[in-house]
């Protein structure tokens, strides 16, 4: 079944960075739609109308620079962002939703926001974060897979074993420069099908200089065939 990629964006620099992440992701063979959350809904209808339709243009023009005109847009509404796309993920059973970093964040670095961060506590979907900057990488993809497993869950090595073999991927260690993808592993504590990242994992992804995908415990993401590893995989 093809991995189901949600891309939170409002069509700030940062969510720009997520939509070229998700556009990653979908070269790995995911299917990839667009959320928008709106954390209001305006007393007259009037006003109403032309906000929703506002929010929709703004899907809209994200999904065209995926030229991909088939994206699904969802215009979701809910006091939290985090909440209004946790819903959202179980509806249409999605396996990842995908941030950009917190709007401070340093160029090049990964720092989830507030609403990535409350998803990362017990969600039950994985979790990606872009780099600052990844927009400005047009040849963006995932040449290098890297797994920082903390736990002795296998679901994160899983994962990076399909993703590199449905991108040609070479798996490597963590500690290699310019990684295309770092998968990070949830805490042996979770509930299984649970996201749940120890204070260790925490700083591996607020090192990481490369997209950072969180997985479940015991919750591997299926992209493609698993391959021979052509590094070893280093649990740091």
């Amino acid at each position: 079944m093809t991995t189901k990629v949600i891309v939170s964006y409002d069509g700030t620099d940062n969510d720009r960075d997520a939509l070229a992440l998700g556009r990653v992701l979908a070269d790995a063979g995911a299917s990839v739609s667009l959320a928008y959350v709106r954390h209001a809904q305006a007393a007259e209808p009037g006003r109403e109308e032309l906000e929703q339709h506002e929010a929709r243009h703004r899907l809209e023009r994200g999904a065209a620079s995926l030229d991909r005109p088939d994206t699904e847009l969802h215009v979701v509404m809910s006091a939290s962002t985090s909440n209004g796309l946790r819903a959202l993920a179980e509806r249409e059973q999605a396996d990842i939703v995908v941030f950009g970093s917190e709007y401070r964040t340093a160029r090049g670095h990964v720092a989830p926001g507030a609403s990535a961060q409350r998803m990362l506590e017990s969600g039950s979907v994985a979790i990606a974060v872009a780099p600052v900057g990844l927009r400005d990488r047009i040849d963006a993809r995932i040449t290098t897979v890297a797994v920082s497993q903390v736990s002795a869950d296998d679901s994160a090595l899983e994962t990076a074993r399909s993703i590199a073999a449905a991108t040609g991927a070479t798996l490597v260690a963590p500690t290699t420069r310019d990684l295309g993808l770092l998968v990070v592993g949830s805490r042996p504590e979770a509930a299984v099908g649970r996201v749940l990242v120890s204070a260790a994992a925490e700083r591996v992804i607020e090192n990481a200089t490369s997209p950072v995908l969180v997985v479940p415990r015991s919750k591997m993401l299926h992209f493609g065939t698993p391959v021979t590893l052509d590094a070893p995989i280093v649990t740091v």
